[in-house]
């Protein structure tokens, strides 16, 4: 029988889809790729996750995502469809499916005993080389079976491959075959299982990964100089900013490692151009000593450290929030810099903006730190409201004598202004070297300690921009007696846990900076004063933002860490509150 209507009081349409197998067959991202895009071009919500191994050839990769008709926050609590490709993907996932959960399997390779669960056995490889002569499209027609079995249309996805496919006309025409075997095929599986998309709201909405997001924000404002050296997960930052800036008229530069990556940018920042990098732990930590040449020469930077689990190559492929200590501390010698956290793939690209203007207006290196998980999520967004975003531009000297000009000169910001060579008639010297006002090395003590005081007190003057509910929302329970503190891309499980909490009748309340450094002390001071207990979940082993308020604001909150590559859950964070809770 074909697929249940929608209009079945049974049916969901709030569901997580896992699809997992060896890189080797090949496809198994790409089949979570195009389902997402397709659901999302029709107008429901995705949020999405990935992990790959980090061989060049062969090992076990998955994708999931959480589809509904409306808004998601996290990628859900288990796994309610599996669609596995080997026998190791249904063993390495089969734990988190529940009771009544579906199972789309290749039946000639992998063998289901467990009776919980609805099955769905198709010989996959079988059909793509007997059947459709075409070994390759085995993912193309395990899509048009999952859009058969749960409703997504089929034109929506030939359209897909007609377009991914558009310069080789063999290749459309076989896997459209493919796919459209694959619908075909449910017609013969009597489905027995309650999930089904149903009808979207059909707004038209955007589609975009954190690295996209974070390369529209960067253009956006006014970014027009890249240099990077390809680390996985921040590659494809590099990848889009080769293909776009061109078009604008800017640079792209692959430099031959970290270090001349981050020259390149500060040169071209001295130039008066906006200069970006980005990167992951280990190529981060090659940068610090030229990000301290950045400050030190007070000129503007932006740096995405997309983070990954370490130490060392550790596992290149997999998430984790452990650099934090390395991008507040990081660095031989006091030198400021601002460290942002998105939160999400809609934050990535208003953070990216901000980090621009930040940079510009004080003068000196932004870190924005993104992670594995939130760098390759794809999310739904809304189309972005750029016009509550200005552009900042670096401050520059008026039309004074030029040898009055005095690029380092003392002021009550610690922001003096910029000469731009070839346009503007100052000249200035920008060294390595402490310095004085004009720029000639000078090495007293009473020099090194003005210079350092008026490099941090720009720091300072951030401070007051940007200690603000806008930079640290609040939401949860006005009484709130638990309060969780959380950053970076976790924000969306701890929300669904807050609401989950509140809904059980927990007084639960949430705050999330989007900016480390400078804190929102006075956002957190208040928010910490107004609850009894304060529970920071982060993915790292050390706490290390539960370090950072312990030794900045005096806070003693509750640690809940997590290691292993993957994100927090809704219930993991549920279950943490509930346990503080009960102790309050």
């Amino acid at each position: 029988m074909q697929a249940r209507s929608h209009k079945d009081s049974q049916v969901r349409n709030d569901f997580v889809i896992r699809i997992g197998g060896d890189t080797a067959i090949g496809g198994v991202i790409s089949t979570g790729e195009n389902f997402t895009t397709a659901a999302a071009r029709l107008g429901f919500q995705v949020f999405t996750f990935r992990s790959y191994p980090a061989e060049i050839k062969g090992g076990h990769a998955w994708f999931q995502v959480r589809i509904s008709n409306r808004p998601v926050l996290s990628t859900g609590d288990g796994v309610d469809i599996l669609v596995a490709f080997d026998q190791e993907a249904y063993e390495r996932h089969c734990g988190e499916l529940r009771e009544g959960s579906v199972i789309i399997y290749d039946s000639d390779l992998v063998q289901v005993d467990d009776g919980r669960f609805i099955r769905y056995g198709v010989p996959f490889q079988r059909i793509a080389r007997q059947e459709l002569n075409f070994a390759r499209g085995t993912n193309v027609l395990v899509l048009g079976l999952m859009a058969g079995l749960f409703g997504l249309p089929l034109d929506c996805l030939q359209d897909l491959v007609r377009l991914r496919y558009k310069r080789r006309a063999e290749l459309v025409e076989k896997n459209l075959e493919a796919l459209a075997y694959g619908f075909d095929y449910t017609k013969k599986i009597r489905k027995e299982d309650k999930y089904y998309l149903g009808t979207s709201d059909h707004v038209s909405r955007l589609i975009m990964s954190g690295n996209d997001a974070i390369v529209a924000g960067a253009l956006y404002a006014g970014c027009r100089f890249f240099a990077g050296y390809p680390i996985t997960p921040a590659s494809d930052i590099l990848e889009s900013m080769a293909r776009e800036l061109p078009r604008l008229g800017g640079i792209c530069l692959q430099a031959e490692d970290e270090m001349a990556a981050i020259a390149s940018c500060i040169g071209a920042s001295y130039g008066g151009t906006k200069a970006m990098t980005a990167t992951s732990g280990p190529g981060f930590s090659l940068m610090i000593e030229l990000l301290g040449l950045a400050s030190m020469t007070e000129l503007p930077l932006v740096l995405v450290d997309a983070q990954r689990s370490g130490p060392s190559t550790g596992m290149p492929t997999k998430l984790e929030q452990a650099d934090l200590f390395q991008a507040l501390y990081g660095g031989h010698g006091d030198f400021p810099r601002i460290v942002l956290a998105p939160a999400s793939v809609e934050d990535c690209l208003y953070r990216a903006v901000h980090a621009f203007n930040l940079a510009e207006k004080y003068q000196m290196p932004v870190i924005v730190l993104s992670d594995q998980s939130l760098s390759h999520r794809t999310q739904t967004i809304d189309m972005p409201n750029l016009s509550r975003l200005p552009v900042v531009n670096r401050l520059q000297p008026g039309d004074g004598a030029s040898e009055e000009y005095a690029r380092y000169a003392l002021s009550d910001t610690g922001v003096s202004p910029v000469a731009l060579p070839g346009v503007h008639v100052h000249t200035y010297v920008a060294p390595g070297l402490e310095h004085d006002e004009r720029g000639h090395p000078n090495q007293s003590p009473q020099v090194h300690e003005a210079m350092t005081e008026k490099r941090f007190l720009k720091l300072s003057s951030a401070a007051a921009d940007t200690d603000s509910p806008d930079w640290a929302p609040r939401y949860g329970h006005p009484k709130a007696q638990v309060g969780v503190i959380g950053w970076g891309a976790s924000e969306g499980a701890i929300r669904e846990a807050v609401e989950r909490a509140t809904a059980k009748g927990y007084k639960v309340a949430a705050l999330h900076p989007r900016i480390l450094n400078p804190l929102p002390q006075a956002q957190i001071r208040e928010f910490a004063a107004s609850v009894k207990r304060v529970l920071v979940p982060e993915v790292n082993y050390q706490g290390q933002f539960a370090h950072h308020l312990a030794a900045s604001l005096g806070i003693s909150p509750v640690r809940f860490n997590k290691i292993g590559g993957l994100p927090f859950t809704p219930a993991e964070i549920l279950g943490k509150i509930e346990e503080v809770a009960s102790h309050v």
